[in-house]
C-alpha cells in the first residue's frame, strides 16, 4: 500500500501565518477609544500592543518544542482555540488590566500561527518551491498587518473598540474549521538527533554576527510597531484625522513595504545583502530625520497646518516602510547561514530573541508617549542611528 503525501494548500498557510499579524494592529485605530472607555492613561494603552509581542515571543518557543512532538496540525487548533479564548477575554475587559491579560491569551495562542505555518512549509516543501512559498508568506507578513489598521478603523467607528474583537473570533472560527478539515499533517515522524536548545542558545548568545541581525530586525520592527501603538494618538487625537481615514493610510505603508521588497530583490543584481541591508537603514535614518525636522519647525515659530503634518507623518512612515523591508529581508536571510545543522531550532530561538527586544522597544514608545508630537519622530532617528552604529561596528561584512 503506497502511502501519498498530501501538500497543504499555499492559501490556508498564508491564513494562518497572517491572522496573528492582522491582530497585532487591527485594533489600533481604536486605542484612544480604548483609553477613554476604560478610563485609564494612553501609555497603558499602548502597552496592550508591548504585551502582545512580549506573549507573542514566548509562543514561539512553546509551540515549536510541543509541535515537533505531537504534530503541526494539532498544536495549530489548539494554539488558535487558545487566540478565541483570548479575544472573548478581551471582548468582556471592563479594566486595563483585564485587557492586558486578555492580550497576553490572545497573543500567546496566535503565535502558533506564525512558528507553525514556517514549519509547516519548511515540512511539506524543498528548493525552490520552499523559496516561492516564502516569498508569498513575505508579501502576506507586509500586507496583513497594513490591512488591519484599515478594518480596525472601520469597525471602531461603526460599532466601538469591542467589535474587533467579535471580529477577530469569527475569523479565527473559519479558519480553525479550514484548517481542521483541508490541512494535512506534515510532520515527518522519523529518527534524528534533537539538537539541545540550551547548548544552541550558549552558541548564539556569543555569536555577535547573530545578535547584531537580531538588533537590526528588532528595531526596525519596533519602529513599525511603535508607528501601530502611537500613530492613533499621533494622527487621531492630536492631528484630528478621523479613524477610517487613518486606517486607510495604511494602503500606502504596505505599498512602501512591497516596494521596498521589489527594489530589494532588484538590487541584488549588483550588491550582497549587508550591502542592501545597510541602504535601507541610511532610508530609515533620513527619513525619521526629516520627519523630525519638520515636527520642530514649532520651534522656529513656524505653525504648520495639521494637513501638513498629517501628510509628512505618512510619507515619512512610507520611506520609512520602505527602508525597514529592505533592511530586515536580508537581515534575515543571513542571519543563521552558519546553523543550518540546526535550523529549526536555531530559528525559533533567534525569533524568541528579537520579539522580546521588539517588545522592549514598543514598550519604550509606549514609556516616552507624553501627549504631544515630539517622541515618535525623534525615537525613530535614534533607532535609526542605532542600528547604523551597529551594522557598522558589529555585523559582519560579506
Amino acid at each position: 500500500m503506497s502511502s501519498v503525501i498530501l501538500l497543504p494548500a499555499i492559501w490556508l498557510i498564508i491564513l494562518i501565518v497572517g491572522l496573528p499579524q492582522l491582530s497585532e494592529t487591527v485594533y489600533t485605530p481604536s486605542l484612544p477609544d480604548i483609553a477613554n472607555g476604560l478610563s485609564t492613561t494612553e501609555s497603558m494603552v499602548e502597552s496592550t500592543l508591548s504585551i502582545y509581542l512580549a506573549a507573542f515571543a514566548i509562543g514561539t518557543l512553546f509551540w515549536g518544542r510541543l509541535s515537533d512532538t505531537y504534530g503541526r496540525k494539532p498544536c495549530v487548533i489548539i494554539g488558535l482555540l487558545c487566540f478565541v479564548f483570548g479575544c472573548v477575554w478581551c471582548y468582556y475587559s471592563t479594566t486595563i488590566y483585564l485587557l492586558l491579560a486578555g492580550r497576553f491569551v490572545q497573543a500567546f495562542g496566535g503565535s502558533t500561527g506564525s512558528v507553525l505555518g514556517q514549519a509547516i512549509c519548511r515540512d511539506a516543501f524543498d528548493g525552490p518551491e520552499l523559496g516561492k512559498v516564502f516569498a508569498l508568506l513575505g508579501s502576506a507578513l507586509a500586507i496583513f498587518p497594513a490591512v488591519g489598521p484599515i478594518i480596525g478603523g472601520f469597525i471602531a467607528e461603526q460599532y466601538g473598540w469591542q467589535a474587533i474583537f467579535l471580529f477577530l473570533i469569527a475569523v479565527a472560527s473559519i479558519l480553525i474549521c479550514l484548517i481542521f478539515v483541508l490541512l494535512p499533517e506534515t510532520l515527518k515522524k522519523q529518527n534524528q538527533i534533537i539538537p539541545s536548545t540550551k547548548a544552541i542558545w550558549y552558541l548564539l548568545s556569543k555569536d555577535w554576527h547573530v545578535l547584531g541581525l537580531g538588533f537590526i530586525v528588532a528595531a526596525c520592527n519596533g519602529i513599525m510597531f511603535s508607528y501601530f501603538a502611537e500613530g492613533p494618538f499621533y494622527l487621531i487625537s492630536l492631528l484630528q484625522l478621523r479613524p477610517t481615514y487613518y486606517g486607510l493610510t495604511f494602503i500606502l505603508v504596505a505599498a512602501g513595504t512591497l516596494a521596498g521588497g521589489i527594489t530589494s530583490r532588484y538590487l541584488h543584481r549588483f550588491f550582497n545583502g549587508t550591502r542592501i541591508m545597510q541602504y535601507g537603514l541610511y532610508i530609515i535614518c533620513f527619513s525619521s530625520f526629516l520627519f523630525s525636522c519638520f515636527v520642530s519647525t514649532a520651534f522656529l515659530g513656524l505653525a504648520l497646518s495639521n494637513k501638513v503634518l498629517i501628510f509628512v507623518t505618512i510619507l515619512s512612515q512610507l520611506m520609512v516602510s520602505f527602508g525597514i523591508c529592505m533592511a530586515t529581508t536580508n537581515a534575515l536571510a543571513t542571519a543563521l547561514i552558519e546553523y543550518k545543522w540546526c535550523i529549526g531550532t536555531a530559528s525559533a530561538l533567534f525569533g524568541f530573541f528579537y520579539y522580546c527586544l521588539i517588545s522592549a522597544f514598543t514598550f519604550g514608545m509606549a514609556w516616552l508617549h507624553n501627549g504631544t508630537l515630539y517622541p515618535m519622530p525623534f525615537y525613530f532617528f535614534g533607532l535609526g542611528l542605532a542600528m547604523i552604529l551597529v551594522a557598522r561596528s558589529i555585523v559582519k561584512t560579506t
